[in-house]
């Protein structure tokens, strides 16, 4: 058989096989076993889980599994299709209604994960004659959107409101225009400057469509970013995922009803996927309740996350400054990162080993509301005796 050449482009690709061989490969983890704030790795060993997005514990909490074990029961494992031809679940519109309410907008729409949530929103309302200006370190779904949208694409500075500005003042664009952010990025837990991003839509006419990821469900009583701002009612467009806080898998748009009908027509991510399973949207609303039962959990997993801050930087390890559950630590370099990546899975713990295109080399710790003091006090344990091991690696000084 003659070999193309995209074939010979997947061969000549080493990197993967040659992190393997060494043992410092840091992605697709396999674990064998799950519960609150802990994990078992295939093999045997078991670690404190300092790099899920699980920020609430709610993807092992008993109710969620329930009732995701119970929907599959009654709607059998999967919907099999679109829910433009095949049809809504009661499910979906619950859910739909109940999003709508918390969150404090007229409407939701349901996407199948939250990745489609940005490519339905984005490219379902964007195309050739508008503009969308997009922070450059906007979520890589927030990217493909833009580019799937056909819209022209403009960049401005991360978190600088004023490149915004200047970058709209200068645009002289007469289609539709959309600034495109993250409520909280998720390599280093920033907030986005939400009150002067929307100045500067409200003065140039610009809508601002916020992905709250890794912010609904967990900041201001799991109302996310823009309730944190108290700027709900200013921001029209609201992105989110169920993979996170929700313990879930799924997404949806947020925003006034004329928008969320005209997605629900124009919106290929939604009209041409099959959606949401019965398990994932029943764990997803039952995740929803919960939250609303117990807004606790939004104050636990901040106070865990201000511990470990805490406590990590008294190690003299640089890490974010922030009012979220992301903590990232600085290593200064690829080599420290992989060490001390494996160097604290020997150690029990399980930490994100983030690098180069998608951040500078840095460890990305993150905590969950269901995290003991114990636990948290191993993972500090375990910081101390690697940065004793890994040359090279960078922390501040101590003191």
């Amino acid at each position: 058989m003659t070999v193309s050449a995209l074939i010979r482009k997947c061969a000549s690709y080493t990197r993967g096989r040659d992190a393997r061989q060494a043992g410092l490969y840091p992605y697709y983890p396999s674990f064998a076993a799950r519960e609150a704030g802990v994990a078992r790795m295939t093999g045997g060993r078991e670690v404190v889980m300092c790099g899920s997005n699980d920020y609430l514990g709610l993807s092992t909490d008993p109710r969620v599994v329930a009732a995701a074990a119970e929907a599959t029961a009654r709607y059998g494992a999967g919907c099999t299709g679109s829910r433009l031809l095949n049809g809504n679940l009661d499910l979906h519109d619950r859910l739909e209604r109940e999003l709508a309410d918390f969150f404090g907008k007229p409407a939701a729409l349901v996407l199948t994960t939250g990745y489609q949530a940005n490519l339905g929103a984005v490219a379902g309302l964007c195309g050739p004659g508008d503009l969308v200006l997009i922070d450059q370190q906007a979520h890589a779904s927030l990217i493909d959107a833009a580019r799937l949208s056909r819209a022209k694409i403009q960049w401005f500075a991360h978190n600088d409101p004023d490149d915004l500005t200047g970058k709209l003042r200068r645009t002289g664009h007469r289609g539709g225009v959309l600034v495109v952010v993250d409520g909280v990025y998720s390599m280093a837990g920033d907030l986005c400057p939400l009150p002067r991003l929307v100045e500067s839509c409200r003065e140039f006419d610009a809508t601002l469509l916020v992905d709250d990821a890794h912010g609904a469900g967990v900041l201001d009583e799991g109302r996310g970013t823009c309730s944190h701002f108290g700027l709900t009612d200013e921001v029209p467009l609201v992105t989110l995922t169920f993979s996170k806080a929700f313990g879930s898998i799924g997404g949806a748009v947020l925003g006034e009803e004329e928008v969320v009908e005209y997605l629900r027509h124009h919106a290929r991510a939604l009209m041409f996927s099959a959606s949401a399973s019965p398990a994932d949207t029943a764990a997803a609303l039952r995740s929803l309740r919960i939250l609303r039962e117990e807004p606790w959990r939004c104050a636990a997993v901040a106070g865990n996350a201000a511990y470990l801050r805490r406590e990590l930087t008294a190690l003299g390890y640089r890490v974010g400054a922030g009012v979220t559950p992301i903590v990232p630590v600085d290593t200064g370099d690829e080599p420290a990162t992989l060490g001390a990546w494996n160097l604290l899975i020997e150690q029990g713990v399980y930490v994100n080993a983030v690098l180069p295109p998608a951040a500078s080399p840095r460890l990305r710790t993150s905590c969950t509301a269901v995290q003991t003091r114990e636990q948290l006090d191993r993972a500090v344990a375990a910081f101390a005796a690697v940065r004793e091991r890994v040359p090279g690696l960078t922390v501040a000084a101590a003191g």
